[in-house]
């Protein structure tokens, strides 16, 4: 398959130095809290450009334009994606520039969590107490002395093989690309740039949707893993972009978000499940200024929209949102 050549042919530049992950001694398995509920889908359900949906995606487009965003959409400095999954095996997916490269700042860190799950998953570390602390840090503080640790506890080779892994593809060729962290968070530490777009911590606004979409159907190492991806995803301490613009138009929604800042670049992701059963996943990236001002406001007209254009069959949707991860 054209995705599998792809991929194939850029871990050959990816990974032609191979470098090994510091081992972990000493380490013991740690009690987290309890898990917040994940959906099961088929393992080989179709994938999320297969279910573009026409209809919310001129939605989408007619409601950033109504909030003055056209120009940034027309010159590309603003990528979005939307996607309704109160029915996981039936998502409703809309995305502008979805599969754009941007600078994505703190927000790559989710793919440090995914490599130490899985590295963990695989019997190569034992997640201790320290290192489920630094990931309460890396995701809810977004913590770089944190999230530097974590890269060098798994390796950064590791991650990019990991994001490349055909089970999940959130680097991927054939897609421009996607989730990308080569570079501790730190002024030192590079190692390698995406080979696509020369981004050190790097995404796009479909692979962030996907990546949300797999731990919401527990398809990120396992079910267990992914529910435990959800309890460090839950409880931002940052309150900003997103999270700002939910806080009082739907304080009844569970908030599961990464977020990302450097400079003139704003990033935000974030799987929303709110009290009436309604779930969707939410994605913006901008290398413009302005954008912290944006996303309070982008993430507001997504959550009417999503309402706006609810299927009628939702209302009976055995789905819950009522679940939390305290």
């Amino acid at each position: 398959m054209r995705w599998v050549e792809a991929t194939a042919a850029a871990l050959c530049v990816l990974l032609a130095v191979t470098a090994h992950a510091d081992e972990v001694s000493g380490g013991t398995n740690f009690s987290v809290p309890p898990d917040p509920r994940v959906v099961s889908v088929p393992q080989d359900a179709a994938p999320l450009w297969d279910w573009r949906d026409a209809e919310l995606e001129r939605g989408l487009q007619h409601s950033m334009r109504n909030l003055g965003l056209g120009q940034a959409l027309d010159r590309r400095t603003l990528s979005v994606a939307l996607v309704d999954v109160t029915e996981p095996t039936r998502p409703r997916v809309a995305a502008i520039s979805g599969d754009q490269m941007f600078y994505a700042a703190s927000l790559p860190k989710i793919a440090v969590m995914l490599a130490v799950f899985q590295k963990a998953h695989d019997g190569e570390l034992s997640i201790s107490g320290s290192v489920w602390e630094a990931m309460k840090a890396m995701i809810r503080r977004s913590s770089n002395n944190a999230s530097t640790e974590l890269m060098h506890l798994v390796g950064k080779s590791y991650i990019a093989k990991v994001l490349a892994d055909p089970r999940y593809r959130l680097y991927d060729p054939s897609h421009n690309g996607g989730l990308w962290a080569g570079k501790d968070y730190a002024k030192a530490g590079l190692w390698r740039r995406d080979p696509l777009s020369n981004k050190s911590h790097g995404a796009t606004t479909m692979q962030i949707a996907r990546f949300f979409y797999l731990v919401h159907t527990g398809r990120l190492v396992s079910p267990a893993a992914s529910a435990q991806m959800k309890v460090l995803l839950a409880d931002s301490e940052i309150d900003h972009k997103f999270v700002k613009g939910l806080r009082t138009t739907r304080p009844d929604a569970v908030v599961y978000r990464k977020a990302g800042t450097w400079q003139n670049f704003h990033a935000d992701g974030a799987l929303i499940e709110r009290g009436d059963g309604t779930t969707y996943i939410a994605a913006a990236l901008t290398s413009d200024s302005r954008g912290r001002w944006w996303l309070p406001r982008i993430i507001v007209s997504m959550d009417r929209l999503i309402s706006r254009q609810r299927p009628a069959s939702a209302a009976a949707s055995p789905h819950s949102a009522g679940s939390s991860a305290n």
